[in-house]
C-alpha cells in the first residue's frame, strides 16, 4: 500500500538520497544492454530484474548506513505510449510494465524495512521526446491529457509520489502537476538545463520554476535539477523564492554538454570527490535543499561521496 501520499517524510527537511544514472551505470558499467535506453525493458527478465534490484539495494543500504530517507525510483522513465513504437510495446503492455516497475519497488522497501528512516516509492515519468534535445513544443493542455494515462496506471499501484524527471518545457510541466492533481498524487518536478543554467528551450530556470507554480497554484512538492553538472547551473541560484522552491539536484557527473554526451561511446563519470564538493558548496547557499542523488555518468561511488558531504549540513 502507498504510506506517504497524504504527506511526503522529505518535506521535513531530514536528509534524503535517491539513486544515480541507472542506465548509464548498468550499461558501461556492469556491461547490461538497456533497449532504447528503457530500464523497464529489463523488468520482464530474470536477471535484468535482479540487476535492477542490486542497483536498488546499493542505495537502500547507502540510506541506512548515513542515517538518511530514500527516494526509490521507478523504473518507467521511458514506460509511455510515446516510445511506444521504438519500443514495440502496445499500450496495455506498458501499463503492466509500469505495474510492475512499482511492484519491484515496493519489494525493495519492504526487504528494507529496517532503515531507520522512510522509504518513498516515486513512480518516474519522462518528457514526452528526446530530454537532451525537445523535438517539439508541449502545450499545457496537450501535455496534461497525454501524462494523465501513465500518471493514471501509477495511481492504481502502492507509489507515494511521482516526478517529472529530466523535463524540458515549462507548459510540459504545468500539464503534467495538472494531471497529478487530478489523480491526487504528490508531484515533483525536476528540470534539465544546459551549460548556461537555462533550459533547453532557452527559458531562464527561474521563470520556468515561477511559471509552473503560477500556472497551479503551486501544487508541485517541489521542484528539482537533474542531468546538469553543477557548472551549469550554480550560478542562477540563490537565496530568492523561487530557488526556495528547489528542494533536491540529481547532478551529472560530466561536464559535457547535452550534445556531447549524446555523441559519447565512453562513459565520462568525473571525479566523485570534486562533484560531491561542489554540493556541498551548493548546501552552503541553499541550506534548505535535502535531496540528493546523481544522473548520467554517476553511480553508487559518487552518491556515497555525496551523502558523506552533505550528511552534516
Amino acid at each position: 500500500m502507498s504510506n506517504f501520499r497524504q504527506g511526503l517524510p522529505q518535506l521535513s527537511g531530514d536528509l534524503y538520497l535517491t539513486d544515480a544514472g541507472i542506465e548509464t551505470d548498468l550499461i558501461f558499467n556492469h556491461g547490461i544492454e538497456i533497449r532504447e535506453f528503457a530500464a523497464h525493458t529489463l523488468l520482464p527478465d530474470e536477471a535484468g530484474r535482479e540487476a535492477l534490484a542490486n542497483y536498488l539495494r546499493g542505495y537502500l543500504s547507502l540510506a541506512k548506513e548515513y542515517d538518511a530517507g530514500l527516494v526509490l525510483d521507478s523504473q518507467t522513465w521511458k514506460a509511455h505510449m510515446h516510445w511506444a513504437g521504438d519500443l514495440g510495446a502496445s499500450e496495455q503492455e506498458l501499463h503492466e510494465a509500469n505495474k510492475d516497475a512499482i511492484a519491484l519497488i515496493a519489494e525493495l522497501r519492504d526487504e528494507f524495512a529496517n532503515n531507520s528512516k522512510p522509504i518513498v516509492l516515486n513512480g518516474v515519468i519522462g518528457p514526452r521526446g528526446d530530454a537532451y534535445a525537445p523535438e517539439a513544443a508541449v502545450a499545457a493542455g496537450e501535455s496534461e491529457a497525454y501524462h494523465a494515462r501513465q500518471i493514471n496506471w501509477l495511481a492504481e499501484t502502492e507509489v507515494d509520489m511521482i516526478t517529472a524527471l529530466t523535463f524540458t518545457q515549462s507548459d510540459e510541466a504545468i500539464g503534467v502537476v495538472r494531471a497529478a492533481k487530478s489523480a491526487d498524487l504528490p508531484v515533483v518536478i525536476s528540470f534539465t538545463v544546459e551549460t548556461d543554467g537555462k533550459l533547453p528551450t532557452g527559458q531562464p530556470l527561474d521563470e520556468a520554476i515561477r511559471a509552473v507554480d503560477d500556472a497551479t497554484e503551486s501544487y508541485a512538492a517541489y521542484f528539482m535539477v537533474n542531468c546538469a553538472h553543477p557548472d551549469h547551473f550554480f550560478h542562477v541560484l540563490g537565496d530568492e523564492d523561487w530557488a526556495r522552491r528547489i528542494h533536491g539536484l540529481r547532478c551529472n557527473a560530466s561536464r559535457l554538454s547535452h550534445a556531447e554526451l549524446d555523441e559519447c561511446e565512453e562513459l565520462d563519470d568525473g571525479d566523485p570527490q570534486e562533484l560531491a564538493g561542489q554540493y556541498k558548496s551548493i548546501t552552503k547557499t541553499m541550506p534548505w535543499l535535502n535531496v540528493f542523488g546523481g544522473c548520467c555518468g554517476s553511480d553508487l561511488r559518487h552518491v556515497s561521496k555525496i551523502a558523506a558531504a552533505v550528511s552534516d549540513r
